[in-house]
């Protein structure tokens, strides 16, 4: 069958197939239910895809019956959206029951998140990348040993060369070699760090003395201060808004700039905000099917689609009993008919 085409959804909770199964539908809605109920997962249920398999009946055939099989509780066609942002699209799906279910039962199966999961989930799994490990008869690839080195090596290429290792009580010459002391003034190694660059709180600190000479800092005063000015830019400030709190209103002298800056830090400490990189956390809307007619595809929630037929077209199918006349209806109808046309001769 073809790709993606209204690919067919099996219902859960179904009776095991039978002899007897869709014995009370017509011939055509029968032989079509059959063929429905053999398909594999995920297999293209479109009209057009059926017409081609189906040789006995053509397109409008197959779409009647299909029809049909909604309206017995077989079948219900929807749609779902698919992904977030600007890549949402539409799937079609066809969920399929050989046991035949009413109204409320596929509305209420529609409704829950196992048949939203089961319209998105693609029944095709990609091949894997990786080779298939070989199989246990065959033997396992050992590396081939080193290539011997030394004018020696021809003479035995059978034995490969495994040096003598060294003890550390020998020397080059056999004997015990002196155990050497460490030096009393040798400090022990420190590992290596990697050397992290200056926080964002320590430069807007440094800067304000380049901004304003009245602010100038050592740098031992930075460091004592960046612990308070690390904490206003947790709460989600600005290196700008750091700088502005900082600098505004100074007066004319200042005798002890980190004396200042350390009281203002501490008596202008903002209140908790969050980082303009952080969006608020908002739910994604749930995923709703929407139905679909079975007969001219119009969408609509399962509750407006009873037997998967919108309004017009359940008017349409009305039973035949009600839509034939009676006797008494046809014979006013021809007294009204041959009344008209007396009115119409010319006089």
């Amino acid at each position: 069958m073809a790709k993606p085409g209204y690919g067919k959804r099996t219902a859960p909770d179904q009776h095991p197939r039978a002899p007897h199964d869709f014995a009370l539908l017509p011939t055509r809605e029968r032989y079509v239910a059959g063929f429905v109920d053999h398909l594999p997962e995920g297999a293209a249920m479109s009209v057009k895809q059926l017409a081609k398999q189906l040789p006995l009946y053509g397109q409008q055939a197959i779409s009647t019956a299909l029809t049909a099989l909604s309206v017995a509780g077989h079948l219900r066609r929807v749609r779902c959206s698919v992904g977030e942002g600007d890549e949402t699209r539409w799937v079609f799906r066809t969920f399929w029951s050989r046991t035949a279910r009413d109204n409320e039962w596929w509305n209420t199966y529609l409704a829950t998140e196992k048949a939203t999961q089961t319209v998105s989930s693609t029944p095709d799994t990609p091949a894997p990348t990786t080779p298939p490990p070989p199989p246990p008869w065959v033997p396992a690839e050992e590396p081939s040993p080193p290539a011997p080195q030394g004018p020696g090596a021809e003479q035995a290429p059978d034995r490969p060369a495994v040096p003598h290792q060294r003890t550390p009580s020998q020397g080059p010459g056999g004997g015990t070699a002196p155990t050497v002391p460490p030096a009393p003034n040798t400090a022990p190694a420190m590992p290596r760090t990697s050397e992290a660059g200056p926080s964002p709180a320590y430069l807007a600190l440094a800067r304000l003395g380049r901004d304003d000479h009245r602010l100038a800092l050592s740098a031992a005063d930075c460091t004592a201060l960046e612990p308070q000015a690390a904490q206003w830019l947790a709460r989600g400030v600005t290196i700008d808004y750091l700088t502005s709190a900082l600098t505004a209103g100074l007066p004319a002298q200042v005798d002890s700039p980190v004396g200042l800056l350390r009281r203002r830090l501490t008596d202008k400490l903002p209140p908790w905000l969050p980082t303009e990189n952080a969006e608020p956390a908002t739910s994604a809307p749930p995923r709703r099917l929407l139905m679909e007619c079975a007969d001219c595809g119009r969408p609509g929630p399962p509750e407006a689609l009873p037997d998967g037929l919108c309004h017009p077209c359940r008017t349409t199918r009305s039973p035949a009993d009600e839509s034939l006349p009676d006797s008494a209806e046809i014979a006013d109808v021809k007294a009204h008919m041959a009344n008209l046309r007396d009115l119409l001769k010319p006089v």
